[in-house]
């Protein structure tokens, strides 16, 4: 299940998504999450899932590769489902003891399932076709004028960089450490929830150790090549539009427009 994980991960294809301009995607991904939650019935849901199928085959990631990232949600989409499923007022469809599964409620449950999934595939989709160091460019570029209200835009790019570029590292670590508790006799499955929790111990013990190394390392190598921040820095490769960006602007806006026109007349 660790390997599934797919946030934080980058997978080269050389696509035209790939060589956009990282605040288009960021746009996009903000965009499309707004969608995910404007919608309403199922000419709109299909303008959704035809934007996203779109993207995706731009983006020329196997599709495969992309659902693996949701099975570590599995759980989550379960309890959200049934949570809705079952406590949900409305016309009473199928009831058993004191569990009542109402129209509404079903009609919320498949809805809340759907949305997760587009949620995690979209915001999969950006970090898979964008490097850690483009994202932090495109993110500190995308709230620079924050910096007139002395937000420290730098710091938080940086920051929100690092986070992405530690999930891949984290999980294979962990990947590690539990074949190596393994090898040694130690089970993860075996047992109720409390002797399940108790066999996480010597699993966390030793990752939070190594992540607070890596940290830790990390911040010496920063000082070591004198960093102190985004003030007065320059940029190698600074970020510029093209004409594939333009364009892509314009059909965000478009879809996204679409949409609030489809929830407002329908």
């Amino acid at each position: 299940m660790l390997r599934d994980i797919t946030i934080g991960q980058y997978y080269p294809t050389g696509s035209v998504m790939h060589r956009m301009d990282p605040r288009v995607k960021l746009f996009g991904t903000l965009v499309f999450l707004i969608s995910v939650f404007v919608y309403r019935g199922i000419v709109g849901l299909a303008v959704v899932t035809l934007f996203l199928a779109g993207v995706i085959g731009i983006s020329r990631v196997p599709f495969r590769y992309m659902i693996r990232g949701l099975r570590a949600i599995l759980v989550l989409m379960l309890i959200t489902a049934l949570f809705n499923l079952f406590l949900t007022p409305g016309e009473v469809l199928f009831s058993f003891w004191k569990l009542k599964i109402t129209e509404e409620g079903l009609i919320c449950a498949v809805r809340m399932a759907i949305r997760l999934t587009y949620l995690i595939l979209g915001t999969s989709l950006m970090t898979l076709t964008t490097t850690p160091n483009q994202l932090t460019d495109g993110l500190e570029k995308s709230l620079g004028p924050l910096r007139r209200l002395r937000v420290p835009v730098h710091e938080i790019s940086m920051i929100m960089s690092i986070a992405l570029r530690f999930i891949p590292i984290l999980t294979e670590e962990t990947d590690k450490i539990m074949k190596a508790q393994m090898a040694r006799g130690a089970s993860f499955d075996d047992g109720n929830i409390i002797k399940k929790a108790k066999s996480l111990i010597p699993l966390l013990v030793p990752l939070f150790i190594s992540a607070f190394r890596r940290a830790n390392d990390l911040a010496m190598a920063m000082e070591a090549r004198c960093y102190h921040g985004g003030e007065g820095r320059t940029k190698m490769k600074p970020l510029r539009y093209q004409g594939i960006d333009r364009a892509a602007y314009t059909v965000l806006v478009l879809y996204l427009l679409l949409l609030i026109a489809l929830r407002v007349l329908l």
